[in-house]
C-alpha cells in the first residue's frame, strides 16, 4: 500500500526522503526553495492551499501532480518563533503589559497552527516546541527528544496528534547534550532529526497503512 503524505512546512525534506525510502507518495511543502537536494519531491509554496486534499500542483522540478481525495498523513512544522516559550520575554513590553504587535503576530501564527491540526485528513501530527501557555493552544499529546532516537541531543519537541500513536522511543543515548545551545538560531535548528524522521516514517507509516486496511476489510463487509 502507498501513502499519499505531505510535509508541511519542511524545506530539509529529511521527513520527506524517510517516507520516500519506504515507497510513499510523500511530498514536503515550503514557501523556502528546498535544501534536501530533490525538487522533485518539493512544493514551494503555501501549504495551507494543496492541505485539504483534492490538490494539484506542480513540484519544484515543474512535474504537475494530482492528489485524489485527501492526504493519507499529515505532518506539520508551523513557525514557532511567535509561539514558544523560549520567545515568551519577548510577548511583554513590561511585566504584564503586553507588546500589542507581537501578541498580533502571535495570533496569526496560532490561526496558522490551528488550520494544519484541524485540516481535512483522518491522521495529522503537528510539532512545535513548548508554547506559551497564554497563546492558548491546544494541550500536546506527548514529547520526543532527540537522545531517544540515536542522537546525542536533547531538544524537548512536542507533538499534536490527531489519529496518531505517540512515537516509540528506537535508539536511546544515555549521554547528551543541549541542542539549544549548541545550534542557537537559523535553519539548522530548526531541520528534523534523522533518527525521529524515520521512526516517524516507519511507525505511522505501519499504523495508517493498518487502518486503511481495517476500514476496507469493513466496508467489504458491510456490502456483503
Amino acid at each position: 500500500m502507498i501513502l499519499n503524505v505531505l510535509i508541511a512546512c519542511e524545506e530539509s525534506q529529511t521527513e520527506c526522503a524517510a517516507f520516500r525510502a519506504l515507497g510513499h507518495n510523500a511530498f514536503s511543502c515550503d514557501v523556502q526553495p528546498c535544501s534536501g537536494g530533490h525538487p522533485e519531491w518539493h512544493v514551494q509554496g503555501d501549504a495551507l492551499e494543496i492541505i485539504d486534499g483534492d490538490a494539484q500542483f506542480f513540484t519544484s522540478d515543474s512535474r504537475y501532480h494530482t492528489i485524489v481525495g485527501g492526504w493519507d498523513l499529515i505532518i506539520a512544522h508551523p513557525p514557532c518563533t511567535y509561539l514558544c516559550k523560549a520567545s515568551a520575554t519577548l510577548l511583554f513590553d513590561e511585566p504584564n503589559v503586553v507588546n500589542p504587535e507581537r501578541w498580533k503576530k502571535a495570533m496569526q501564527a496560532k490561526e496558522f497552527f490551528m488550520s494544519m491540526l484541524t485540516a481535512k485528513c483522518n491522521h495529522i501530527a503537528v510539532e512545535n516546541p513548548t508554547p506559551i501557555k497564554r497563546i492558548g493552544l491546544p494541550p500536546y499529546t506527548c514529547v520526543v527528544n532527540p537522545y531517544e532516537f540515536g542522537h546525542p541531543w536533547s531538544k524537548r519537541t512536542c507533538l499534536w496528534l490527531k489519529n496518531l500513536p505517540p512515537l516509540i522511543p528506537t535508539l536511546w543515548c544515555c549521554e547528551y547534550r543541549s541542542f539549544v545551545h549548541t545550534r542557537r538560531g537559523g535553519k539548522r535548528r530548526s531541520k528534523s532529526f534523522a533518527g525521529i524522521a524515520e521512526a516517524m516514517a516507519v511507525q505511522w507509516s505501519a499504523f495508517v497503512m493498518e487502518e486503511k486496511q481495517r476500514k476496507s476489510t469493513i466496508d467489504a463487509t458491510w456490502k456483503q
